[in-house]
C-alpha cells in the first residue's frame, strides 16, 4: 500500500511538473536530440570523407607510377577541393608538384605546393616552403623564393629554412647574409644529420668558417 501511495503521488507530481514545464522540456529534450545526431553524422560523415580521400590518394599515387602528370593534377585538383580538411590533401599536392616538376610544368608544380603552404598542417606547410623556394631559385626569381620561406615553422625545419635561404642569397651574391644564413642552418642543425656537413661546406665556400664545438647535440 505503501508503495501504491508513494507511486501516485510520484505520478502527481509528475503531472503536475509536465504542465508547468512539459513544453519546455520536451524542447530540451529535442535540441538534445538533434545535438548528439549532429555529432555522430559529423564523425560519420569524417570517417566517410577519410575513406573517400585514401582510395582517391591510392589513385593520385598509381597516376606518378604511370607518369601521368595531367592525371595526378586532376586527382590533387578533386582532393583539394573536396576533402581539403583531410592530411591527404596536402600530401597530395606535395605528390601532385614533385610529378609536375619532373614533367617539367613549373607553373603547376608552384601551384601545387603554394596551396600546400597555405593550407597544410604546420609541417606540411614547411615543407612546401622549403620546396617553393627551391623551385622560385631556378627561376632566379630571387625575391619570391626568399619571400615563400619568411613565417614561423617547426623547430626540426628551422635549419633546411635557413639552408635555403643561405641558397637564394649566395646566388644573389650577397655573401654576408647568406653565410649568416648559412651559419643559423648549420645550427639548427643535428650534428647526426648528414646535411649538415654539406652546410657547412657551402658555408666554407663562401668564406665563412665552424668552430668544431659549435652546433646542435
Amino acid at each position: 500500500m505503501a508503495y501504491d501511495l508513494e507511486e501516485q503521488e510520484q505520478l502527481a507530481s509528475l503531472k503536475a511538473w509536465w504542465d508547468k514545464y512539459g513544453n519546455v522540456a520536451t524542447w530540451v529534450l529535442i535540441a538534445g536530440l538533434a545535438a548528439y545526431s549532429g555529432y555522430t553524422y559529423w564523425k560519420f560523415h569524417q570517417r566517410g570523407e577519410a575513406n573517400e580521400a585514401s582510395a582517391l590518394y591510392a589513385e593520385l599515387q598509381t597516376a606518378v607510377e604511370a607518369k601521368d602528370n595531367a592525371k595526378v593534377l586532376r586527382a590533387a585538383g578533386d582532393m583539394e577541393s573536396k576533402y581539403a580538411s583531410t592530411a591527404y590533401a596536402p600530401m597530395a599536392a606535395l605528390v601532385a608538384a614533385k610529378s609536375a616538376f619532373d614533367a617539367k610544368d613549373l607553373k603547376s608544380a608552384k601551384a601545387q605546393l603554394q596551396w600546400a603552404a597555405d593550407h597544410g598542417a604546420e609541417e606540411f606547410k614547411a615543407v612546401a616552403k622549403i620546396r617553393l623556394a627551391g623551385v622560385l631559385l631556378d627561376e632566379k626569381a630571387y625575391p619570391e623564393a626568399l619571400k615563400a620561406l619568411e613565417g614561423d615553422v617547426p623547430a626540426q625545419f628551422a635549419g633546411a629554412v635557413a639552408d635555403r635561404k643561405g641558397d637564394v642569397l649566395a646566388a644573389q651574391n650577397k655573401l654576408a647574409e647568406a653565410r649568416t644564413a648559412y651559419e643559423a642552418a648549420y645550427k639548427a642543425t643535428d650534428k647526426n644529420n648528414p646535411g649538415r656537413q654539406l652546410i657547412q661546406m657551402k658555408l666554407e665556400a663562401i668564406g665563412g668558417s665552424v668552430p668544431a664545438d659549435k652546433g646542435a647535440a
